[in-house]
């Protein structure tokens, strides 16, 4: 704060009046402490905190608020006022003391409540106390007989006594108010370090000389118009932990049970249980003895039998025991039962044409009419072309080289050249216009240009504006509409499927994310392949059809560009029914199968979800490709019990 010697004094004197506004007695110490802070640059809760010490904590507040809205006032340019706000208040004073003399003796000395330990020095001897007792007494006689004389005898004895009651209560509610208040602080002072109870007593007495509160010769403080004793309230200060457990208590019966009127009602279910108005506080929770010990044993007999368990499994894998019964779950279901034998083994019905051994003679029958196409010559099969061999040759063009290429292009250009020529040369058509520029166009016209310059320079550039022109819409009628263009991207895009389609089959562990099923059925849709997806809890088979290119692509992106490790699912291990153990499975691609097919077996890329297995299996089975399904589930089971070797 960067304040004149007078603006200082200016802002300390506004500061004395407004605390003893506040608080109704000029206190010194107070001003100097806020003024202190203001001083020092304090914000507003650091301000709080000093004035703490001397006053209650709402009182600082409300002070601090009151201090700093008169710094900011003073600061924007309120100080011209300071005078005529210093001769009201003085004025204002004058009256409040003319006001004070009707009840109170001039005389009185000021006698400071005494801390503790250290008595007043200016504390009156009781024969002192006595005579101003009877003075103000004797004071008060006086002006009841000056005021019985000058009002009428009817209104004196009905108003008479209320005006002095009224008066005498007045003045001890406020000499008792200003004795607690005061009282208050000086026992905050006294705990503060460099303060000194008498030094701080001689100033208050040169500050203020009105009489306060006067004491007796028992020491009782008694009331300067009345003579009575008065009882002033001591600040006892307690944790406020103990305040809060005391409201606690008081409040207690309220809060554990609803009130009369709400439990009476019919509308109340006594069920419920009440909420209580205060969060209580969280107790120690104290375990039984034993619990943790339970626990323990329950963790170990957990942890042996996974151990067990791990045993077992790995001495199955080595067996390949595992691996079989797990496939032997998903096995297609027989119309034979298990154990049931035939009348015919498959091998043996496509040479012997009956429906059982029992109608075949095993000897002359059996080489007449049964096996007459068994022979001992070897028979060789006919050799037929592949499928999926083209029928015409393909034939491997010829690659020039760049100087070859720039060679022919310059012969054709010649030739063509050379014909142009001829056809001018036999009248067949006109000879074309000299090629004029800007550049050449006093070497090609000569007089022509010097004769008419503004003619010709006009010939001129309307020449290159024809010539500019036409090789524009040449470009234009070489350029591809917008439908050849698109018809060229899918013709390089789509691959000749006639002779043959490659197909490959992948198994996704998880597949419920919706932006990598979209770029899934985003890429097949783009690279014209058809498929199916088949949604089954931790086996989604992804069959994709299409040719080479496209097949090669379509890898890239589910092997490499799709990132199936960020992609995490967790799965809960319900075995022990005390704990829920949670354990992350990497979700991941892997490419089961892939080779080639006589033709296309799916329409479109369609996705697919299934409850069951059966139901899976149920939608490659109608289009008579369900040994895809079983490719890539039985991979699924396989890596389950740890043998992924289904690739």
């Amino acid at each position: 704060m960067s304040l004149s010697r007078r603006e200082t004094e200016d802002f300390r004197y506004m500061l004395d009046k407004s605390v003893k506004k506040f608080i109704g007695f000029s206190e010194p110490t107070l001003a100097s402490a806020a003024f202190d802070c203001i001083d020092r640059g304090y914000d507003r809760k650091k301000t709080v905190d000093k004035l703490t010490a001397i006053l209650d904590t709402s009182q600082a507040v409300r002070l601090t608020d009151i201090v700093y809205g008169l710094w900011d006032e003073f600061r924007l340019g309120n100080r011209n006022r300071t005078k005529s706000k210093r001769k009201e208040d003085d004025r204002e004073e004058r009256d409040d003391s003319k006001r004070r003399r009707r009840f109170q003796d001039e005389d009185a000395p000021v006698v400071q409540v005494p801390t503790p330990g250290n008595p007043s020095p200016g504390q009156l001897t009781a024969d002192k106390i006595k005579e101003m007792m009877a003075n103000a007494q004797k004071l008060i006689q006086e002006r009841k007989t000056q005021i019985q004389a000058t009002l009428p005898t009817k209104s004196l004895a009905t108003v008479q006594p209320d005006n002095t009651k009224v008066f005498m209560n007045d003045s001890m509610t406020k000499a008792k108010r200003a004795a607690d208040l005061q009282a208050k602080i000086q026992a905050r002072l006294t705990g503060m370090p460099g303060f000194n109870p008498a030094k701080q007593m001689s100033q208050n007495m040169s500050q203020d000389s009105k009489p306060t509160l006067i004491l007796n010769d028992e020491g009782q403080t008694i009331d300067a118009m009345t003579g009575q004793a008065i009882q002033l309230s001591l600040h006892t200060p307690t944790l406020k932990a103990n305040i809060q457990a005391k409201r606690r208590e008081q409040f207690k019966g309220l809060i554990d049970k609803p009130p009369e009127e709400i439990s009476d009602s019919k509308f109340f279910d006594p069920r419920v249980a009440g909420k209580g108005a205060i969060r209580q506080k969280r107790a120690f929770k104290f375990n039984e003895k034993g619990k943790f010990e339970q626990l323990a044993n329950r963790l170990r007999t957990k942890a042996q039998l996974d151990r067990l368990q791990t045993e077992i499994a790995q001495a199955a894998k080595k067996t390949g025991i595992a691996s079989a019964a797990k496939l032997a779950t998903i096995a297609p279901k027989k119309d034979m039962l298990e154990g049931e034998v035939p009348d015919i083994e498959w091998w043996d019905s496509f040479i012997i044409n009956t429906d059982s051994y029992d109608s075949v003679d095993m000897n002359e029958q059996l080489e007449a009419e049964v096996l007459q196409g068994v022979t001992n010559l070897v028979e060789h099969p006919i050799q037929m072309k592949p499928p999926a061999d083209p029928t015409k040759e393909i034939s491997i063009p010829v690659y020039l080289t760049k100087k070859e290429r720039e060679k022919l292009r310059r012969q054709n250009r010649t030739e063509g050249q050379k014909e142009i020529t001829e056809k001018i040369r036999l009248g067949l058509m006109p000879p074309p216009e000299p090629k004029v520029r800007m550049a050449n166009l006093m070497r090609v016209l000569g007089q022509e240009a010097v004769q008419d310059p503004t003619k010709i320079e006009a010939h001129v550039r309307a020449q290159m504006a024809k010539r500019e022109k036409a090789h524009e819409e040449a470009n234009a009628a070489r350029k591809l509409t917008a439908e050849q263009r698109r018809e060229k991207k899918i013709k390089k895009i789509k691959e000749d499927t006639s002779l043959g389609v490659h197909v490959a089959v992948y198994r996704v562990r998880d597949l419920k994310n919706p932006a990598i099923k979209f770029k899934v059925e985003a890429n097949a849709n783009q690279l014209f392949m058809t498929g199916i997806v088949i949604l089954y809890r931790d086996c989604n088979a992804i069959v994709i059809e299409g040719g080479p290119k496209q097949q090669r692509k379509f890898k890239r992106l589910m092997l490499h560009r799709i990132k199936w490790q960020d992609d995490k699912k967790r799965s809960k291990d319900n075995d022990d029914n005390d704990q829920d153990d949670e354990e992350d499975k990497v979700n991941k691609c892997v490419l089961v199968w892939e080779g080639t097919t006589k033709s296309r077996n799916f329409s479109e890329i369609k996705f697919k979800a299934c409850p069951t297995e059966t139901f899976a299996r149920e939608q490659f089975k109608k289009l008579g490709v369900e040994h895809y399904w079983d490719l890539a589930y039985s991979g699924a089971v396989l890596e389950s019990t740890g043998e992924d070797n289904c690739i």
